[in-house]
């Protein structure tokens, strides 16, 4: 599914020297039918963050090419993702526009910048809609820019928030097996 939004309300006609001939055009409506694949939400660790602490999620995304037949005219037609339109299901959002990437070896304590902080536990839906741009070329011709943009939603992805509990222990668990946070959770 593939959801509309219009960008800018007057868009400034398009020139390009050497499209002139071209009888095969895209339209924005046309780039909107094209099957865009949408961004997938990565989030490291998988689906889980802790309250207050900075839960690292990125879009997975890429420009995609489209061959098509338009007049038997052969049009080549880009897919390019320019912003990423982030909800949290905590109540907020925020809009990017870059995907961000993989950030290895950190901890919940390290912001990145594509990080969420939740302030509260519980589950919470990840959405995201990436905005592409389009430009085709025709019979190998120059790129020419499709005004306007296609938003694609993302399958929405689930977080779960957990809490954390901090206990302070002076014994040595060698010495008292049975001070806190020196038995194991599976016993009882």
């Amino acid at each position: 599914m593939i959801s509309t939004t219009q960008f800018c309300r007057f868009e400034p006609p398009t020139s390009i020297p050497g499209a002139e001939g071209d009888i095969a055009k895209v339209t924005l409506q046309d780039f909107r039918r094209l099957k865009i694949l949408a961004s997938v939400i990565i989030s490291q660790p998988e689906s889980f963050s802790l309250r207050n602490g900075h839960a690292h999620m990125y879009a997975k995304s890429k420009t995609q090419n489209f061959n098509v037949t338009i007049f038997d005219q052969n049009v080549r037609i880009r897919a390019i993702p320019v912003s990423y339109d982030w909800t949290y299901g905590d109540g907020t959002s925020r809009s990017l526009s870059f995907p961000g990437t993989h950030a290895s070896n950190r901890g919940f304590d390290v912001p990145t910048t594509t990080s969420h902080v939740y302030k509260e536990t519980g589950d919470f839906g990840v959405g995201l809609s990436t905005r592409f741009r389009g430009e085709f070329s025709t019979e190998g011709g120059p790129w020419t820019p499709i005004p306007g943009f296609a938003n694609v939603p993302s399958e929405q992805v689930t977080m779960s928030v957990w809490r954390t509990k901090k206990i302070l222990v002076a014994e040595n668990c060698n010495q008292e097996s049975s001070a806190p946070g020196c038995t194991s959770p599976f016993d009882n």
